[in-house]
């Protein structure tokens, strides 16, 4: 009875053992992503509503945390790919909109800045001391 006991144990206990979190590098480039979301005080539209950049991040941030509990997201790509593309219920892309300038997908915007803070990353690291 006792060998069933400690058997059901690791079982119900490997997925969390399993999990991984973010590693702090990925963990700060997604930080930096709704750091500049945020600054841009573009609009996000979700699901046919526009809202402003501070919610959007919220709502993001949230996404993270439930696809981490999962075990779902291992880098900044995958955040942007499952989380910040698309709405999971509905399906519909989200957009950005910045200004007067034309609403652009989600994922383009996010990607662009990501490329954005990886140049800035880089340009940083390489900078004389």
């Amino acid at each position: 009875m006792r060998s069933i006991s400690v058997a059901l144990l690791v079982f119900l206990a490997a997925p969390a053992l399993l999990a991984a979190p973010l590693v702090a590098s990925q963990r700060a480039e997604i930080h930096a992503l709704m750091a500049a979301l945020h600054a841009s005080s573009c609009e996000f539209n979700r699901n046919n509503l526009w809202h402003n950049a501070a919610d959007a991040k919220i709502h993001l941030l949230r996404k993270l945390d439930y696809l981490e509990g999962k075990n779902a997201v291992h880098s900044t790509e995958q955040f942007i790919e499952l989380a910040a593309s698309k709405s999971s219920v509905s399906g519909r892309a989200y957009q950005v909109k910045c200004g007067s300038a034309a609403p652009v997908d989600s994922k383009d915007w996010l990607s662009d800045q990501l490329k954005l803070i990886r140049a800035t990353a880089r340009s940083v690291a390489l900078a004389p001391k």
